[in-house]
C-alpha cells in the first residue's frame, strides 16, 4: 500500500500576484539542492487515524513543519497528485501569511555522517519561502506543480 501524506499550501497576493509557501527539505542531504526540491508543508497520516482525516493531518503538519498554528480560512481542496516514488499527497489551499524568518520546524534524527554510528538532529525543512506562482513552478518537487495549477484555477 502506498504511503499517504497530506499537505497545505498558504497562499496570499502581493502586488495583484499569486505568491505560495514552499518549504525546503532540511537536512545534509538537501543542503545544496534548490530547483525541483521545495515542497508544500506535508506530512504522512498517523498509523490508524480514523477515517483518513486527511485535512485533520495537513493542518498538523503545517503546525510542525513551520512553527505557526494552521490557518483558519477557507480551506480549496485540490485533489490528490501521486509522486515519481508512489507517495500519494492530498492537498488544500488557504489565504494566509506568515513571517518566512521565523519559521521554526519539528527535527527528524539521522545517522550523520554516513556509516559514523552517530545520530545527529536536524530541521525537517530548514526553511520557507513566499514564491510567485511563475517561480514556485521551477522550484517544487514535480509532482507537485498540478497543486499549483489547479490553485491557479480555484484562485481565478
Amino acid at each position: 500500500m502506498p504511503k499517504t501524506s497530506a499537505g497545505l499550501i498558504l497562499y496570499r497576493e502581493m502586488g495583484g500576484k499569486l505568491e505560495v509557501l514552499l518549504v525546503h527539505p532540511g537536512g545534509p542531504l538537501w543542503a545544496k539542492k534548490d530547483t525541483g526540491v521545495w515542497s508544500i508543508p506535508k506530512g504522512e497520516l498517523d498509523e490508524g487515524q480514523p477515517g483518513g482525516d486527511y485535512l485533520a493531518t495537513a493542518k498538523r503538519e503545517f503546525a510542525e513543519e513551520t512553527g505557526f498554528p494552521p490557518p483558519t480560512g477557507e480551506f480549496i481542496s485540490l485533489g490528490s497528485i501521486t509522486q515519481k516514488g508512489g507517495k500519494i499527497i492530498h492537498a488544500w489551499a488557504c489565504k494566509g501569511d506568515v513571517d518566512t524568518k521565523a519559521i521554526k520546524s519539528n527535527k527528524f534524527s539521522m545517522e550523520w555522517p554516513p556509516r559514523s554510528g552517530r545520530e545527529q538532529l536536524f530541521p525537517e525543512i530548514d526553511r520557507g519561502e513566499f514564491y510567485a506562482i511563475e517561480e514556485a513552478k521551477q522550484k517544487i518537487n514535480p509532482a507537485q506543480i498540478d497543486f499549483l495549477l489547479r490553485l491557479q484555477e480555484a484562485a481565478g
